[in-house]
C-alpha cells in the first residue's frame, strides 16, 4: 500500500510520497538513522504537491484549525485534487500519513481517506521538516524562518489575547485579591488601633469595628481637642448619638499619653491608608459580585459570589469545574484535610474551610445533595454561555461588524475548543450516525 505523507508548515501544506521505503528501512530505527542523511532520504521521498498560504491571516487560521484538530475547506479540497481517486466502490489504495491523530480521525470521517499516524509516520515527517527547504527550489531557508517566525508570534498573541477562559481568570484574580485585602486591612486596622491606643486607649472599648475605628482615629486627631461641638459630626461617623457622647466623655477622662503633632500627622495618614484600602475593598466585591453573575448566575444564586469563585479559582476555570463529578465538588478545596484526616467523613467536612459555606460543614447528606446542585447549576452556567456564543456566529457578519462588543465575542468564541461543545451538545450530523449504528 502506498504512503502519503502530510506536512503542515508555517508556508503551506506539502504532500510527499514516500515511495523508496524499502531502500532505507520500514524500521523506526533504519528510518531515524536516515534522517540526517539527504541523499539517502530524498530517495525514499519526494514532493508531489505544495499549497502555499495566501496570506498571514490564511497562515493562522489554518494553524488554529490544525491545533484543533480540524480539516479546513483548504486542506480537503488540496487534498482531494493531489491524492489518487479511488474507484466507485472500493477502498484506497494508499493512506495518508498524518503528525496528528485528531487531524487523521477528521480527514478520514469527512473525506473516507484512510489514516494513520504512529511512530514510524513521525519520523518520516521528521526527516521531511528538517530538509523542507531543499525539496522546494523556489522557498529559501530565510523565507521559512520568517514565516515560522511570524507564525509563531501570531499563533500565541492570539492566544493570550483571545484566551475563552478570561473572563473566569478575572474572577479568580479578583477573589485572590479580596482574600489578601481581607488579611491585610485586618493586620493594618490592628496597627492602627494599637499605635492610636497609646492616645486613647478607650476608644477600643466603645467602638468594635476596624473601618469605624480607622475614621474616628482620622477624625479626632487629638483628643484633648474633643469638645461638645463635636458630638454630631461623631455621630454621622458612628451613626449613635449616645456613643459619640461617650467617646466625649472618655476623652476627656482618657488615661493615654499626649503625642507629639508629627507623630498624630503619621497616625492620621495610616488610619486614611486603612480607609482606602476598606473602600477598595467594597468597590471589589461588588466588581465580584457582577462578574459571578455574568458568568455563573444559577451558581452564585445556589452557594452566593464568594464561594462560587472560590470554587472556579480552585479548578482554575468555568469549564474545567462543569466537567468535575459532584464527588470532586465535595472535596475541592479540602484535600490536605481529607488525606490528613481518615476518621468519620463528617470531620474532614469541617476542616473544609476553605468554602466557608454552612451547609458544607453539615451532614453528609445535605453536603452530597448541595454537591449536586452545584453541578447542575453549572453546567446550565456553561451550556448557556455556549449557546449564547453558538447563536451569536450565526449573525451575519455585518451585524458582527457594527458592533464591538459582538465582534469580541465572536472572535472568542473562534478560541473555544471543538471537543468541549460536542460535549455540551453533539452535532446534527453526530446524532443521526448515533441513531444509524443503534438501528443496525
Amino acid at each position: 500500500m502506498a504512503l502519503y505523507l502530510l506536512f503542515e508548515s508555517a508556508s503551506g501544506y506539502g504532500l510527499f510520497h514516500a515511495y523508496g521505503i524499502d531502500e532505507i528501512g520500514q524500521s523506526v530505527e533504519a528510518v531515524r538513522s536516515s534522517v540526517l542523511d539527504l541523499e539517502r532520504f530524498g530517495k525514499a521521498v519526494k514532493l508531489t504537491a505544495f499549497n502555499p498560504f495566501s496570506s498571514a491571516v490564511d497562515a493562522l487560521n489554518q494553524c488554529n484549525a490544525i491545533s484543533e484538530g480540524i480539516m479546513t475547506d483548504e486542506l480537503r479540497s488540496f487534498l482531494e485534487l493531489n491524492l489518487p481517486k479511488p474507484k466507485e466502490g472500493k477502498k484506497a489504495k494508499y493512506s495518508l500519513g498524518v503528525v496528528e491523530p485528531k487531524v487523521g480521525s477528521h480527514i478520514a470521517e469527512v473525506t473516507g481517506i484512510p489514516c494513520q499516524s504512529n511512530e514510524f509516520v513521525q519520523e518520516l515527517l521528521r526527516g521531511v521538516r528538517l530538509h523542507f527547504d531543499r525539496f522546494i527550489k523556489e522557498l529559501k531557508e530565510s523565507d521559512l524562518e520568517k514565516a515560522q517566525l511570524g507564525l509563531g508570534h501570531s499563533y500565541s498573541r492570539a492566544k493570550v489575547k483571545f484566551n475563552v477562559n478570561r473572563v473566569d481568570n478575572m474572577v479568580i484574580q479578583a477573589i485572590f485579591l479580596l482574600d489578601t485585602l481581607d488579611k491585610d486591612i485586618n493586620s493594618f486596622s490592628m496597627r492602627v488601633r494599637e499605635w492610636f491606643s497609646w492616645h486613647f486607649p478607650e476608644l477600643v472599648k466603645i467602638v468594635n469595628d476596624n473601618y469605624l475605628y480607622a475614621k474616628l482615629a482620622k477624625f479626632i486627631v487629638n483628643k484633648s481637642d474633643l469638645a461638645e461641638k463635636d458630638i454630631p459630626a461623631l455621630a454621622d461617623i458612628v451613626g449613635d448619638e449616645d456613643k459619640a457622647k461617650e467617646i466625649v466623655e472618655a476623652a476627656k477622662a482618657s488615661m493615654g499619653q499626649d503625642l507629639s503633632p508629627v507623630d498624630l500627622i503619621n497616625v492620621q495618614q495610616f488610619a486614611q491608608r486603612v480607609m482606602n484600602l476598606s473602600e477598595y475593598r467594597k468597590n471589589l466585591y461588588e466588581y465580584l459580585v457582577t462578574k459571578m453573575n455574568d458568568i455563573a448566575p444559577n451558581l452564585t444564586s445556589l452557594i452566593g459570589e464568594v464561594v462560587g469563585a472560590r470554587l472556579i479559582s480552585h479548578a482554575g476555570s468555568l469549564s474545567n469545574l462543569a466537567k468535575c463529578p459532584a464527588s470532586t465538588l465535595q472535596i475541592l478545596g479540602a484535600e490536605k484535610a481529607l488525606f490528613r484526616t481518615r476518621a468519620e467523613w463528617l470531620v474532614t467536612l469541617q476542616t473544609n474551610a476553605r468554602l466557608r459555606h454552612a451547609l458544607i460543614v453539615t451532614q453528609r447528606q445535605v453536603h452530597l445533595s448541595l454537591a449536586k446542585n452545584c453541578v447542575s447549576k453549572l453546567r446550565r452556567d456553561w451550556t448557556s454561555m455556549t449557546r449564547i456564543m453558538r447563536g451569536l456566529m450565526h449573525l451575519p457578519r455585518k451585524a458582527r461588524k457594527r458592533s464591538p462588543k459582538l465582534r469580541l465575542m465572536a472572535m472568542q468564541w473562534n478560541w473555544i475548543s471543538l471537543p468541549m461543545l460536542m460535549t455540551v451538545k453533539p452535532s446534527l450530523e453526530l446524532r443521526r450516525r448515533r441513531r444509524k449504528r443503534s438501528i443496525s
